[in-house]
């Protein structure tokens, strides 16, 4: 996993190979690239190295991709961005 914004570039090469810029995060939704919003700001406006807290929240997000590949060859055939949110427990 990653913890950025998603790309919109899957796609296959001519070599057979599959390829994404960057296939986003697995995390808590409502943060700050999986970081407690709250502490995040206040690391960023006081200037001062703190720990931040690993987000809580009710959703997650979960982003991946799908990868087809061609079972005799090994090489990929096919890719999908799978994005979901779901309920945390």
């Amino acid at each position: 996993t990653h913890t950025h914004v998603p790309t919109a570039d899957a796609r296959l090469l001519a070599s057979g190979t599959a390829a994404v810029g960057d296939l986003g995060m697995v995390g808590v939704r409502d943060s700050v690239i999986g970081d407690d919003i709250e502490s995040v700001i206040s690391r960023f406006l006081t200037g001062m190295p703190t720990r931040l807290p690993v987000a809580s929240g009710e959703d997650g997000v979960f982003n991946s991709v799908l990868i087809e590949i061609d079972d005799a060859s090994g090489l990929a055939t096919g890719i999908e961005r799978v994005d979901r949110v779901l309920p945390l427990w």
